[in-house]
């Protein structure tokens, strides 16, 4: 069981998802997983572009996005996936 596992909420930082919650749907080696969501499309993604979530939601390896937006729902997390996260600047 590690960070990232099929099912973890993940948040995107980098690309034009950016600030996009997604979940993980399926580990392909140690640098990249596939990833889905309502509002990011179904792409491979690096883990360094990633920022995991305590939030983990109850789906199979390669479950469709149909199935992944009723795990969401089903976990009242529908309001969290709606919500872009917009990054502090440090100056």
């Amino acid at each position: 069981m590690g960070v990232f596992d099929i099912g973890n909420v993940c948040v995107k930082t980098m690309g034009r998802e950016a600030g996009q919650r997604c979940v993980i749907v399926e580990v392909i080696d140690n640098n990249y997983a596939l990833i889905d969501g309502p509002n990011v499309r179904r792409r491979r993604c690096n883990f360094n572009h990633l920022v995991p979530t305590k939030d983990k939601i109850d789906i199979k390896k390669g479950d469709s996005l149909k199935s992944i937006e009723s795990a969401i729902k089903k976990a009242k997390l529908t309001d969290e996936f709606e919500k872009k996260i917009v990054p502090k600047l440090q100056l």
